[in-house]
């Protein structure tokens, strides 16, 4: 829901950084509320391969035109559901060494297309995990992944102050709303929160295309 407003707001190179400062502050909170639901094993295989593969796709993601990761980042939250489904529809169970093999061009693409969590949701659904332990097991992934990124950026002079501030901020923000959603998750059916994740995935999508095609 957030990166299509960060890239409209402030353009897709400087909206990266902003993002991934912020992902790293509110996946440490859902962690915090969700601790006793990470399944650290699922963690440790997809990191594994995830974190350096996300470091050189953030490489990448600096080399490239603005126009050409936000049609990207539009395409691929948008194949996400079908992807998601087709895992679904055969009963298709992923173990603990196919979430390594996946971390690495998932992790890749994560560093490309800014947020691991559009990319991750079919991915770690279909690992078996719903509701909390999705939620804290994504994130403590994502956490991992994301420090690779930001290594990269400030690496690369990508990670100026106002940057960091505006990252800071939004970060502190969900934070907060990562605390309050407790509650509700709590009362979601797993079919509902599939549906939710969905929905997500194809709003951020179309909102991508959009701002590709008018800027």
């Amino acid at each position: 829901m957030l990166m299509p407003v960060l890239v409209v707001v402030f353009g897709p190179v400087q909206a990266v950084p902003i993002m991934g400062i912020a992902a790293i502050m509110a996946n440490l909170s859902r962690i915090a509320v969700w601790w006793r639901e990470v399944d650290w094993r699922a963690c440790a295989a997809y990191s594994a391969t995830g974190v350096p593969a996300a470091a050189l796709g953030a490489a990448t993601l600096l080399s490239l035109p603005p126009r050409i990761v936000e049609g990207a980042l539009g395409v691929f939250f948008l194949l996400m559901v079908p992807a998601r489904r087709w895992f679904a529809a055969r009963g298709l169970r992923l173990r603990l060494a196919q979430l390594a093999a996946i971390g690495a061009p998932i992790g890749y693409l994560t560093g490309i297309v800014v947020t691991t969590g559009p990319i991750t949701v079919p991915i770690f659904l279909a690992y078996g995990l719903v509701k909390g332990a999705f939620i804290a097991t994504e994130a403590a992934a994502s956490f991992a992944v994301y420090l690779g990124k930001i290594a990269v950026f400030g690496s690369f002079g990508a990670l100026p102050w106002n940057v960091v501030l505006d990252g800071l901020i939004t970060g502190s923000t969900l934070m907060v709303g990562a605390f309050l959603a407790k509650r509700f998750v709590l009362k979601l059916e797993p079919g509902q929160f599939r549906l939710l994740m969905e929905g997500l995935m194809l709003v951020s999508g179309a909102a991508m295309l959009w701002t590709a095609a008018v800027s």
